[in-house]
């Protein structure tokens, strides 16, 4: 079939010349138009996020109430891998985890039908809402809105945040949410005196409902005329404060008793359990949310033009800034990045080529494949749904050498061929020559082609964010590799045709300068290492022995540290503190944080919006650091900004970035790269053991930002109706209580219209009264007999410590504790922790202690690619036994894939501080299968040679073989090299990565298995080869398999145009 291929393409010229140039110009148009661009694949796991609201209920009542009968309907729901669920005051908060390939629409069909059955076990009136599909990466920009707070109100800037910026926002295709967070929401607020209110004899409930009462319109139907008709409206709606406080709410003694006279009336923000900043100062912050598979950088374009759109409304002072936190600068930077690595490698390639062949023609079709085979990947990529990201410009960066490993070996040949004929006493038409000598080497290009790729097919088989990150590297890589096949049977040969027969180096003998001395030192290398064969094998065997043995002291990491350009910055003080005093500390640090070179920006959120679907407390305060990646490195400036946040007293720190606190978010719960989960039933003997697990944790070398999650006791005021007083007034608990819910937390009275935006008319006790326990005790209640009485003789209030939320996991208790790891690797670094954990910390019956975060997976992803590459290992050998029928065949051809391992394993320690990743271990997989590929060229040149061209076993032949192969090998090892080289010395790059570690163990096992091949191949078949050509000269191969390198016979092709 292969053959067919060929001869096509060569009687059909102009018709594979005409696709190639159809192919290049609508592939670079679906590039540049069609094919979306983010910074990774979609690493989305498939979560169900579940909230209930359950007014009045402490962390504990939550718990037992609503989340255990949530968790108890949803284990053992279809696919359901694990929920986690947090416990807060008022607030039940489930994530459902499902399986990696499950429908997250089924997924959350399931989670719907589930909750129907537990809301028979749920107090009455709670109904649990499913979240909005989110994405890892949906967070794509923060937007601030700064004004000079002395001139323009809060409530001012909030409200054109709210009823203008994020109306516009949400309209704009492909947003999904915006959430806003600081300023203060705008209320009519109605604050009762409980001083006047007894002064007066007027209970709380009689204030509300005259307020409720005083801003309602009716209809009096219609007035009907002789002629027309005219509607009746009952106008009583106001939006003026003193049409409001001109309201009675009773009369007493003749006289009536209005709204103003027992409370104060002012435009006012609720009780606020969040604040945002930004450089310091007080901010309104916006976050937007993308679609599921919205492309980032178009919507960035077009949120950011909205914006602009909207400036010229915005009152006088009021400013804008879109670089709070932009997730398109990342993408566009990391992009930019790979994309330069891509055309650097290109130029490189392109060099080399030009100085082994040393003319431009065979440079020209050598470097045209690889244009060709990557527009035909990036068809096949915009035909499946595949994007453009980091990971799938690294699989081209790292198969550009091989891409055109394919075509130079075919070229080398049709040269080599083409200059024999001229030799000939009668040629054969330049067509026929050009035919044969690419149907010469299909076999042997085909079978490397495969085995490469069924060394890659484990990344396949990787599961979680392993998985999803590098299973689309391999498509990349696998698509291109195909195609470069593709191309070097059809377009490769063509191009040789048009381009070689008649050119004028043809004429001229001998090789290309660099060729011709490389040429005579392998001629020396090979007098002395075949005749010194078996110190030469013992040689290389302490070689690759000495490698791995250096393999199991090394360090280990899950992935790479990103370079975002941006850090999250996490302080997090002592739960039970106030917003104003939480709001302060993040004031300080943010402007902290400003202080530190490099730093260009902070925008801050502290608490929870009230959009958002993290149910943070008021301690928790999350900065948005953006740097000038230019100004210092990294590393010293986060331990800068460690430095600088110490002095904060109370506060536990964590400095990670973004999309990385994310994912580590996702794996494990936490945000940070270690998260040790304790598990147990009391929470007393938790928080206590997590003590002690924390103090442990800090002795840890490298071990920082060590916190233990913030589940603690927190001061609660218990307002305790005793209902046996309140029976004695004809009172029932549910009656104080809605009295109190209005008094302290306040109640919707009525709406109240501005134009288009409504705002709450809201009731409630005045500052000074809520946050006074003598002044909660002298509200008034009304009894059934018309009297009034104050909340104390019914109720007990008292002061009391109660947990402020309670996190569970897998239907099971937990408290964590966290950290991050600097200045060491992270699996040294826990298992020095368990080491510690294991002599120190005695655990009573039923708990016990899981290590999560990046180390289990890394853990599991490493056991996973090594069972899988023994299977891969196995089938590469199948396959080369199926190929070439003899097992000792076989075993030399993958004697390559050791000596890759030398140099890779010494790249490893001098580029990436020995610290070996799954990046690294996919690294090791990619050159095993390049060294493989390099042996089958040159062994199956040998057998040829003894075959086919009449030669012996012996020196004269493994000199003659190994020389013929020098150039296409080389080529193709220099090539495979440069390709990746820019990626090498492109460590913390944003977008290289993740990549480096790959390219760094592929070009030092390729550099390594290069230099070892030219002497430990030969002497290897040199010692061993004999058997195998004595059983092709037998002629035992020929019934079972098609001889090696044997050409099927064909008509002469017509030359044609």
């Amino acid at each position: 079939m292969l053959n067919r291929i060929i001869r096509f393409s060569l009687e059909h010229r102009l018709l594979v010349l005409s696709a190639t140039a159809f192919l290049l110009v609508y592939g670079t148009y679906v590039v540049l138009s069609q094919l979306m661009v983010d910074i990774f694949p979609d690493l989305n796991r498939p979560t169900v996020t579940v909230f209930t609201e359950a007014p009045g209920l402490a962390p504990e009542e939550v718990e037992v109430q609503v989340t255990i009968p949530l968790e108890y309907a949803l284990n053992g729901a279809t696919n359901v891998e694990r929920i986690r669920s947090q416990s807060g005051v008022g607030l039940s908060l489930l994530f459902v985890e499902f399986a990696w390939d499950s429908d997250i629409y089924r997924d959350r069909q399931i989670v719907a039908e589930k909750l129907e059955l537990a809301r028979a076990h749920m107090p009455a009136g709670l109904t649990p809402v499913l979240g909005p599909i989110s994405s890892i990466m949906g967070e794509i920009m923060l937007v601030a809105v700064k004004a000079d707070f002395s001139k323009v109100s809060p409530l001012e800037i909030r409200s054109l945040a709210d009823w203008v910026i994020r109306p516009r926002l949400l309209a704009v295709p492909g947003v999904s949410q915006i959430t806003v967070i600081g300023g203060g929401v705008k209320q009519y607020q109605v604050l009762a005196s409980t001083d006047r209110l007894r002064q007066y004899n007027v209970s709380l409930h009689e204030l509300e409902a005259a307020v409720a009462n005083s801003n309602q319109n009716t209809s009096g139907g219609f007035l009907v005329g002789p002629n027309r008709e005219f509607m009746i409206r009952n106008v009583g709606r106001t939006n003026r404060l003193e049409d409001i406080g001109e309201t009675m709410v009773a009369y007493r003694n003749e006289q009536p008793i209005y709204v103003r006279d027992v409370a104060r009336l002012q435009f006012g923000p609720p009780a606020a359990r969040g604040s945002a900043g930004f450089n310091g100062s007080p901010a309104v912050i916006l976050s937007v949310y993308k679609q599921p598979n919205a492309s980032t950088i178009p919507l960035t374009n077009s949120v950011e033009e909205a914006l602009v759109s909207l400036q010229g409304s915005f009152p006088p002072g009021v400013t804008l800034d879109t670089r709070v936190f932009r997730q398109a600068d990342f993408i566009e930077r990391a992009i930019d990045n790979v994309r330069e690595g891509l055309w650097q490698g290109a130029i490189l390639v392109g060099v080399v080529l030009f100085l082994f062949l040393w003319n431009f023609r065979t440079t020209l079709i050598n470097i045209t494949a690889i244009p060709t085979s990557f527009l035909i990947t990036f068809l096949f990529m915009r035909a499946f749904d595949l994007g453009i990201n980091t990971m799938t410009l690294g699989g081209l960066a790292v198969a550009i050498g091989l891409i055109i490993d394919d075509a130079i070996v075919d070229v080398e040949n049709v040269y080599r061929r083409l200059k024999e004929n001229k030799e000939r006493g009668e040629p054969k038409p330049p067509l026929q020559v050009v035919f044969e000598a690419s149907s010469e080497i299909r076999n042997s290009i085909v079978y490397a082609t495969l085995i490469i790729i069924l060394v890659f097919l484990p990344l396949f088989f990787l599961s979680g964010v392993e998985g999803r990150m590098f299973a689309p590297l391999g498509v990349a890589f696998i698509v291109s590799l195909l195609a470069s096949l593709l191309v070097s049977l059809t377009l490769t040969p063509v191009m040789c045709y048009y381009l070689l027969p008649r050119a004028g180096f043809m004429e001229k003998p001998g090789d290309a300068l660099i060729v011709r001395w490389l040429k005579r030192q392998q001629t020396r290398l090979l007098r002395f290492t075949l005749p010194h064969a078996w110190e030469v094998l013992i040689g290389a065997a302490f070689l690759v022995l000495f490698a791995i043995a250096f393999i199991f002291p090394m360090g280990r990491e899950f992935l790479p540290p990103f370079n975002e350009g941006t850090l999250t910055v996490n302080v997090l003080a002592e739960p039970g503190i106030s917003l104003p005093e939480s709001d302060e500390i993040g004031r300080l640090s943010e402007k902290k944080i400003l202080e530190v070179s490099g730093v260009l920006s902070t925008g801050r959120r502290t608490g929870r919006a009230e959009l958002d679907e993290h149910a943070e407390g008021v301690y928790y305060t999350e900065i948005e650091v953006n740097l000038d990646s230019r100004a210092r490195d990294k590393d010293a400036l986060i331990a800068e900004i460690r430095n600088k946040l110490s002095i904060l007293p109370g506060v536990a720190v964590n400095i990670g970035q973004p999309i990385s606190h994310r994912l580590e978010h996702m794996q494990s719960g936490v945000r940070a790269q270690i998260a040790v989960k304790l598990f147990g039933p009391d929470l007393p003997a938790l928080r206590q053991k997590a003590a002690e697990l924390e103090a442990i944790m800090k002795t840890v070398p490298g071990m920082v930002d060590v916190a233990v999650e913030k589940q603690s006791l927190v001061p609660e005021v218990v307002v305790a109706v005793d209902r046996r007083r309140a029976a004695a007034y004809g009172l029932q608990v549910a009656e104080v209580n809605q009295v109190l819910e209005t008094a302290l937390q306040g109640r919707v009275a009525s709406q109240v219209l501005e134009g288009q935006r409504t705002y709450d008319m809201v009731v409630r006790l005045d500052e000074p009264y809520r946050n006074d326990m003598r002044a909660i005790g002298e509200v008034l209640i009304d009894t059934p007999n018309g009297g009034k009485i104050p909340v104390r003789q019914v109720a007990d209030i008292s002061l009391r410590n109660a947990p402020n939320q309670v996190w569970r996991e897998n239907a099971q208790r937990r408290i964590a504790v966290q950290a991050n790891v600097a200045g060491r690797d992270l699996r040294s670094a826990v298992t020095e922790l368990r080491e510690r954990v294991e002599k120190q910390i005695a655990l009573p019956p039923a708990y016990f202690i899981v290590y999560g975060g990046q180390f289990e997976y890394e853990q599991e992803a490493t056991r996973l690619i090594l069972i899988l590459s023994v299977f891969a290992t196995l089938g590469v050998f199948l396959m080369l036994y199926g190929h070439f029928r003899f097992a000792r065949v076989a075993l030399q051809i993958m004697s390559n894939v050791p000596l890759a391992l030398v140099g890779g394993v010494i790249a490893v320690y001098f580029m990436t501080d020995g610290i070996l990743s799954v990046a690294s271990l996919i690294g090791f997989i990619t050159v095993g299968g390049i060294a493989a590929r390099n042996g089958i060229m040159m062994i199956s040149h040998y057998i040829h040679l003894v075959r086919y061209e009449g030669e012996g076993f012996d020196e004269k032949m493994i000199v003659r073989g190994t020389l013929e192969r020098l150039r296409p090998v080389l080529m193709t090892a220099f090539a495979a090299i440069l390709g990746v080289l820019p990626l090498v010395f492109a460590r913390g790059e944003a977008g290289k990565e993740l990549l480096q570690p790959i390219a760094t163990v592929v070009a030092g096992g390729l550099i390594s298995s290069t230099i070892l091949d030219w002497a430990v191949t030969p002497a290897l078949f040199y010692k061993f080869g004999k058997p195998v050509c004595d059983f092709y000269l037998s002629g035992k191969e020929e019934s079972e398999h098609v001889a090696l390198g044997q050409t099927s016979a064909s008509p002469v092709l017509n030359p044609g145009d």
